[in-house]
């Protein structure tokens, strides 16, 4: 739709991340525009966006470039202990939560798991370069989260391990999987490498594949969290997560949560 208001290629419209499907979210975009006049965007009308404002930039702005976001999460019928739902609230703000890849991550009932080690044991081949990429996302998504559960298992949650790997912060990381050699050591390699050895169909075919280890921080931390209980069991939740951080982990440890089944098909 920008691209066809601005009359250039979808190309040239750039983005730092993806956003909630289901949700009223905001978010810069860049369009390509070295010369001519300049469209005001602001009176496009469309049903699902509106288009707040608009300036001339420098810079494309590309995936990656996001540094975060920030949310506003309204919980509705919460019902149960709410000096429980207290505890963990304040949990959650003093100490942050398990750092996993949402379910959003894996598709449909994980099925983009599926799909990718069907993929990498050459069971299927995927032509289109956008699936193969979701597919490897999903499965190294999915080895990492095998890590971190296990060290939660294990009674480590919150704890460095000897060999541990820490990031900028100070925070133990997990593997992100791909080429060349884990930079753990002693007891945090050997609990990452078992755990490559349980998925070595996933594993090697990343390698395979490409990708390059990476690490990526066990414990994710909220920042300028606050809540609030407008009615008797309504929560507000308010806080800014790093990018590739998901409001639903920080969700999972403060109470149950459902939500509509909004999936089709054709999605």
């Amino acid at each position: 739709q920008l691209a066809d208001a601005a009359s250039v290629q979808e190309r040239d419209v750039g983005y730092a991340g993806l956003k909630d499907r289901y949700a009223i979210t905001r978010q810069w975009f860049s369009i390509y525009l070295p010369k001519g006049e300049t469209p005001d965007l602001t009176q496009i009308q469309h049903p699902e966006f509106k288009v707040l404002g608009q300036s001339r930039h420098v810079k494309k702005l590309r995936p990656g470039d996001l540094q975060g976001n920030r949310f506003r999460i309204v919980l509705r019928d919460v019902v149960g202990d709410r000096d429980a739902v207290e505890t963990n609230l304040r949990a959650v703000a003093s100490k942050g939560v398990p750092n996993y890849f949402g379910a959003q991550r894996f598709g449909h009932d994980g099925g983009n798991v599926e799909q990718g080690r069907a993929m990498l044991a050459r069971e299927i081949r995927v032509r289109n370069p956008k699936k193969k990429g979701i597919y490897l996302s999903a499965v190294r998504s999915f080895v990492f989260n095998e890590v971190l559960a296990l060290r939660i298992q294990q009674g480590l949650w919150g704890q460095s391990l000897p060999g541990d790997v820490l990031d900028e912060a100070g925070r133990p990381t997990g593997p992100l999987w791909g080429r060349g050699r884990v930079t753990t050591t002693d007891q945090a390699q050997a609990l990452e490498n078992g755990v490559a050895e349980r998925h070595a169909t996933l594993c090697d075919g990343m390698e395979y594949a490409g990708l390059d280890q990476a690490r990526r921080a066990l414990v994710a931390c909220p920042v300028d969290m606050s809540w609030e209980w407008p009615q008797a069991h309504q929560l507000v939740l308010t806080l800014t997560l790093p990018a590739e951080t998901y409001a639903t982990s920080v969700l999972n440890e403060i109470l149950r949560t459902t939500e509509p089944d909004r999936y089709t098909e054709n999605e």
